[in-house]
């Protein structure tokens, strides 16, 4: 189950938080020092696929800025794909991962044909491709709760560059300039996944097409596939008696001789788990109270399943230190068990804890 946190489940999640912040605060100063080392590494990537609806490019084909976004009806673009020429694009964002979120894709673009053999109006090049482009996404809840944006520039159509995600099938050779959010400060590559067989991946529009009915009007639907590298990645603390995964009862930690039961719950101590609402200020503690819990959403898998999660939230007085809250499967076998956290789907390594 991802993020998904029942409402009579939250306020107990937040008192146990409030009742044993102390007990936990060890655990992040000790985090605090763990997290020196692995902020001069860098962090793993992960790949999101962003799905978009309603994809439309309108053209620049009039001159008259009068008659720009005027027309209620869909009106096709009169000269797709002229070199040289303009265009915006708006998209609905509609899943990452597929998780159900919202948010707007937008791009600019201008046709430039580039070609090794052009026929006339191309451009004579090295390498081929349709345009040079700036693509955002501006990611959301399903409550319209900000995320974090991703911006790319780059080049649309092609080959995708090498070591490129397999499933980039459409091409693009697009570099991930920044994000905002829970994407402060990521770099990385973006290409595009071919849709099937009849399947438009957007629709040509004039300019003169007004966009508030752009639903109405409909578009095509599009996959990108996101080779994200995060300035820092969710990661549970390692402490010196194992990974900093607790018995929510007295927090001590999980091990061998006082291993995890199936339908317990579980308390994990992680970095790099991104904003909280409320917001700190960047160097800031996290506050007591009100407590600050994780904007993002929050995966916590279990052998790579899915785990119910009941709560996150900075830990008081901790500089970038987190409590997660999570129940361990009812059919959790017995043995050892990995435990892997994400952010807004970023994703961490995975630690071994022991299941009775």
């Amino acid at each position: 189950m991802k993020n998904t946190t029942r409402p009579n489940t939250l306020p107990r999640a937040r008192n146990m938080l409030r009742r044993h912040w102390k007990t936990a605060l060890a655990t992040a100063l000790y985090a605090a020092a763990c997290c020196q080392l692995g902020l001069a590494q860098v962090a793993p990537p992960s790949i999101l696929q962003i799905d978009v609806a309603n994809n439309v490019l309108y053209d620049e084909d009039a001159s008259d800025v009068s008659k720009f976004a005027t027309a209620p009806n869909a009106i096709p673009d009169s000269h797709a794909g002229k070199n040289f020429n303009r265009a915006v694009g708006v998209a609905d964002i509609v899943a990452v991962d597929g998780q159900p979120v919202t948010g707007t894709h937008m791009r600019s673009a201008v046709n430039v044909g580039l070609r090794t053999a052009p026929v006339p109006g191309q451009a004579i090049a090295d390498t081929v491709r349709v345009g040079l482009a700036i693509f955002t996404f501006e990611i959301l809840k399903s409550d319209g709760t900000p995320i974090g944006t991703i911006m790319t520039e780059g080049f649309a159509g092609g080959t995708a560059p090498p070591g490129a995600p397999l499933t980039a099938t459409a091409g693009g050779n697009f570099v991930i300039t920044g994000g905002t959010g829970a994407f402060l400060g990521a770099r990385g590559q973006m290409e595009m996944v071919a849709n099937p067989p009849g399947v438009a991946s957007q629709r040509g529009a004039s300019i003169t097409e007004d966009p508030a009915n752009r639903r109405l009007n409909g578009g095509g639907t599009q996959r990108y596939v996101v080779h994200l590298i995060p300035m820092s990645a969710p990661q549970v603390v390692i402490t010196a008696g194992g990974p900093a995964v607790t018995h929510s009862s007295d927090f001590s930690l999980v091990t061998a001789s006082k291993p995890a039961a199936p339908g317990e719950v579980l308390s994990l101590f992680a970095t790099g788990l991104g904003p909280t609402v409320p917001a700190v200020d960047p160097g800031q503690s996290f506050p007591s109270s009100p407590l600050a819990t994780v904007n993002s959403p929050i995966e916590v898998k279990v052998n790579g399943n899915s785990a119910e999660v009941l709560g996150a939230a900075g830990l008081p007085g901790s500089l970038g230190g987190y409590q997660v809250n999570f129940r361990m499967p009812s059919d959790a076998a017995r043995g050892v068990a990995t435990i892997q956290v994400s952010a807004a789907w970023i994703t961490g390594a995975p630690v071994s804890i022991t299941v009775q």
